[in-house]
């Protein structure tokens, strides 16, 4: 049978009191419910709840329950430790609840994603983005990650900024990334199974896969932002398919956002836009598919050009780290506008996005009105 598709109004935070939210986690880890981390907490896993782990709100999408303490911070990212509870998972023929500990975090480009496995040393110190795609890069084939892999649904995206909205001081914690997530060698791009083989279940059967495995938007002519074209069907709906809109801030984007979420003509994707003072970005986009698995994000993938979902501050420094310095870029090759006034290593790429045709439709359809 294949995934079954549903088309949901963005869920919201649940109303129960903090204290309610940690009483009814404990009721069904006392009722038997184990948890299972991937990090060093595996060892004790109730541990995590005497040392402050206990979550305090709840969202719910499907049949996954996704529980949440207060937001927290270290030095590199802003998250929540999520215990992600799957009601109709089924273990050797038998139903059976778990919880699973994931992090959470806020990615620069203001997407909300679960976090695979981590690395950290001397040499290097990252998030893992999930799993990783095949492509080609100067006549050679490469591997990279495919960091949409990690984004969570978009249905409980705008609940998590409700979550982090109006918080005061943010606690500082630096020991939860090795207590949750597992930790790889430096060379560790892909996550682990427990990541990938959902997936590959999943995309092992071609009546999931959305277009038939393959993109649904792309550029006709490299480096060419006006020659985007939409597989029929697949193009946003922007006179019937609005069916969010919220807003948020970010002083790094210029201030207040809107945000819009929208369907596919053909209603078997949905698309998230991001509309900032200065600029309009697209977020990539999602199946409309029910199956989500034990980091929370959906199994089923929907392809694009990498260049139609760039944010509108992406890297594009002088890397003097190197020996001659070099330009590292994520930026189509001249599409570069000024610096970033709060992050010199990141540049404009209105240059690149307001070309788009999607991006100027959508500022005459929806922006206009």
């Amino acid at each position: 049978m294949p995934i079954a598709s549903r088309v949901v109004a963005s869920v919201s935070p649940s109303e129960l009191t903090p204290g309610q939210i940690a009483a009814e986690f404990r009721a069904l880890v006392a009722d038997g419910m184990p948890i299972r981390p991937a990090g060093a907490a595996r060892r004790d896993p109730l541990k995590l709840l005497s040392i402050g782990y206990t979550p305090k709100y709840k969202i719910e999408l499907f049949d996954t329950l996704y529980y949440l303490t207060h937001v927290r911070q270290n030095a590199d990212i802003r998250f929540f430790v999520a215990y992600v509870v799957q009601r109709g998972l089924q273990l050797r023929g038998r139903r059976r609840v778990q919880a699973y500990p994931r992090i959470f975090y806020k990615d620069v480009s203001l997407v909300w994603r679960a976090a695979s496995h981590y690395v950290r040393s001397e040499n290097e110190n990252w998030i893992g983005k999930g799993d990783v795609r095949l492509g080609m890069q100067d006549g050679e084939e490469v591997l990279w990650s495919a960091e949409d892999t990690t984004d969570l649904p978009l249905e409980i995206q705008t609940a998590l900024e409700t979550l982090i909205r109006g918080r005061g001081r943010v606690r500082s914690d630096e020991r939860a990334i090795d207590l949750i997530l597992r930790r790889g060698p430096d060379d560790r791009t892909v996550a682990y199974r427990d990541f990938t083989a959902p997936r590959r279940r999943a995309q092992s059967n071609p009546r999931n896969l959305i277009h038939r495995g393959r993109p649904v938007a792309r550029f006709t002519r490299r480096n060419d932002p006006t020659s985007l074209r939409f597989v029929k069907g697949f193009e946003p709906d922007f006179a019937a398919g609005i069916i969010e809109e919220s807003q948020s801030v970010s002083k790094l984007y210029g201030g207040e956002l809107q945000r819009f979420r929208i369907l596919s003509l053909n209603r078997q994707i949905q698309y998230l836009f991001m509309a900032s003072p200065r600029s309009v970005w697209i977020v990539p986009p999602q199946a409309t598919t029910t199956e989500l698995m034990s980091y929370g994000v959906r199994t089923i993938d929907v392809l694009v050009d990498d260049d139609l979902c760039i944010p509108s501050f992406e890297y594009h420094f002088l890397d003097e780290s190197e020996d001659p310095p070099v330009m590292f870029s994520q930026i189509p090759k001249g599409f570069a506008g000024p610096a970033n006034e709060f992050d010199a290593s990141r540049a404009d790429v209105s240059p690149w996005l307001d070309q788009l045709p999607v991006v100027r439709e959508f500022r005459r359809r929806v922006l206009s009105e």
